[in-house]
């Protein structure tokens, strides 16, 4: 007995469904990785300059205003990855 094509076509749907939730799982996966990266990132490089470079005496200044890019860094990832979807 000869398969139809809408066996076909069905196998193809599903194939290409599970392809588009893993790509926008991925999508999400790496917005919130790269957000609390940037944070991270941003606090770790204030904390170093307050500790290491200035020997404590600007604590905790820089670690705050790095702080702060962090999160700028990471809205603006935000901003942009919302802007991409909107667009797709």
């Amino acid at each position: 007995m000869r398969k139809s094509g809408w066996d076909k076509t069905m196998v193809n749907k599903k194939a290409e469904n599970k392809d588009s939730i893993l790509n926008e799982l991925v999508r999400y996966g790496q917005t919130g990785m790269t957000f609390s990266a940037s944070i991270f990132i941003g606090f770790g490089m204030g904390w170093w300059l307050d500790n290491k470079l200035f020997a404590g005496k600007t604590a905790p200044w820089f670690s705050f205003i790095f702080l702060g890019f962090g999160i700028v860094a990471g809205f603006k990832h935000l901003w942009d990855m919302n802007k991409k979807i909107s667009h797709d």
